[in-house]
């Protein structure tokens, strides 16, 4: 069903519940919404659905635009943007709500059910159908003196919206052609007994009265489309909106043993990334790979490549699993590429959050931090591995000791003639650079001692930057000076 001619410009929303934190796969849902938009030279409708009292915060609302900002998804249309239709928080939203409804029951396309839960299943056993199907649609077409009867009793009707007798088929933008036989969904409840529109009612009206043209959506929430193209149907009958929008139902993310991945997993807290060290633009890189592609020789990808790109038939159907190995590989190609400088900034928060330094640290330390930057940013996948890196530059002397693994490896009896070796030709040197730090020890390690590479410089490494994996040797004890180096070794001799 294409609206192009009756709705040019593309409008989608993203419409979170503030319900604990945000996870990986609403985030991915919100991404394909952007992108789509913004491919299309469209709209984003950002639309809080807060009408659950009992699960609803403050906090995590909050959350949802600290999420959004960090990311840098922005939005054309809602909380802190405002817009042509405000209110964007569903709460706020309820006389209009209310309204709706009225007019819709006024239409008949709502219709009053007094029937329990255990009169349709009595129904369905005594007609040998399985009570699983649901309500049966036994209130219809209740005449008015019914009506008058089960109120006598205490009764009060929910509001049933009545469903078309027709098939309901829609072309998926992902999925294609999907069809649900006339009579396969039941008539849902559209308004509680007490007056209170639900979230299936109210999450269309709003979508009809924003005129969103695109619904892109987990694959979670197919089942309910039916019910929402029925209620749209109606909308179009009373005048409320002209169209029924073109709906696309995204892949499932997947964790561990391919299970969805829940907003309970801690591997689906979108912070935890950001507290490992993602850069929002590595994370939403691999979030984009999670059902689509930009080539299939290319992983690695901008925002603005991204949304360039972005083609929604290209989304696959099949589950996507998220994989934090190729997560944190993307996002080290992503952290490579960052100029040095940005590099530094970005990382500068984790080695105060680590203490390695202090939050405002002193120009000295700084300029230290800007020397070695360089060599520690090869190395790295998440800044948050940087503290480690870097540590063994800014700890007091009489604080720092080798790794106990690292030194268990590397440290060991047949460390001593290396480390002696290693000290004798540090201090012979007239001056303390780069080149002639490794021309000393090659000479005196290598050459001199006729030990392989890996033999000669672990002992070395170890002693002087506490790990086995550290920023290249040479640039390290340039930086580190020649006192601290030649005591550090001298520490490990002791040690040895």
């Amino acid at each position: 069903m294409s609206n192009a001619s009756v709705t040019p410009e593309v409008r989608v929303r993203f419409c979170p519940s503030p319900t604990g934190t945000p996870h990986v796969g609403l985030i991915r849902t919100a991404l394909f919404n952007w992108a789509f938009a913004r491919h299309s030279g469209g709209k984003v409708v950002f639309r809080v659905e807060d009408t659950d009292a009992a699960r609803d915060s403050e906090e995590s609302y909050e959350s949802l635009l600290e999420a959004l900002r960090w990311l840098g998804l922005d939005w054309d249309e809602g909380p802190e943007v405002g817009g042509p239709h405000e209110p964007y928080r569903q709460s706020l939203r309820r006389s209009i709500h209310e309204d709706v409804a009225k007019r819709l029951f006024a239409a008949d396309e709502l219709y009053e059910s007094f029937s329990t839960n255990d009169e349709v299943e009595a129904r369905r056993k005594a007609a040998g159908q399985d009570p699983k199907l649901g309500y049966d649609n036994f209130d219809r077409d209740l005449t008015e003196e019914r009506k008058a009867a089960f109120r006598a009793e205490g009764r009060e009707p929910v509001l049933r919206l009545r469903m078309p007798d027709s098939d309901i088929t829609w072309t998926d933008l992902v999925r294609g052609e999907i069809t649900f036989k006339a009579g396969s969904t039941p008539d849902p409840v559209m308004v509680r007994a007490n007056g209170v529109p639900l979230y299936p009612f109210v999450n269309p009206v709003d979508d009809a009265l924003m005129g969103i043209t695109h619904v892109l959506r987990g694959e979670d929430l197919l089942p309910s489309t039916p019910r929402q193209i029925g209620l749209y149907q109606a909308l179009q009958r009373i005048g409320v909106t002209g169209f029924t929008p073109e709906f696309g139902h995204l892949p499932t993310v997947t964790g561990d043993g391919n299970k969805k991945l829940s907003k309970r997993d801690p591997q689906s807290n979108l912070f935890h990334y950001r507290d490992l060290g993602f850069l929002p633009e590595g994370l939403l890189n691999y979030l984009a790979l999670l059902g689509w592609s930009i080539a299939e020789d290319n992983d690695i990808f901008s925002v603005e490549e991204m949304y360039a790109a972005f083609d929604i038939a290209k989304v696959s159907s099949n589950p996507a699993r998220f994989d934090l190995k190729k997560a944190e590989a993307i996002n080290g190609t992503h952290l490579r590429a960052l100029p040095v400088e940005q590099f530094t900034s970005a990382v500068l928060p984790y080695l105060a959050a680590d203490g390695v330094l202090p939050v405002e640290p002193s120009t000295e330390q700084v300029a230290t931090l800007a020397a070695i930057a360089p060599l520690v940013q090869e190395r790295l996948g998440l800044l948050s591995e940087c503290s480690e890196m870097v540590r063994f530059l800014f700890v007091a002397e009489e604080d720092f000791a080798p790794e106990p693994a690292s030194a268990a490896k590397a440290l060991g009896p047949d460390a001593e003639p290396v480390l002696r070796a290693a000290i004798d030709a540090l201090r012979a040197l007239d001056e303390w650079t780069t080149e002639s730090i490794q021309d000393a020890l090659k000479t005196s390690l290598v050459d001199g001692l006729g030990l392989k590479p890996k033999k000669a410089f672990a002992p070395v490494r170890v002693a002087v930057t506490g790990r086995t994996v550290s920023p290249p040797l040479y640039e390290s004890m340039e930086l580190l000076g020649e006192d601290r180096s030649i005591g550090r070794l001298l520490r490990a001799l002791g040690a040895a």
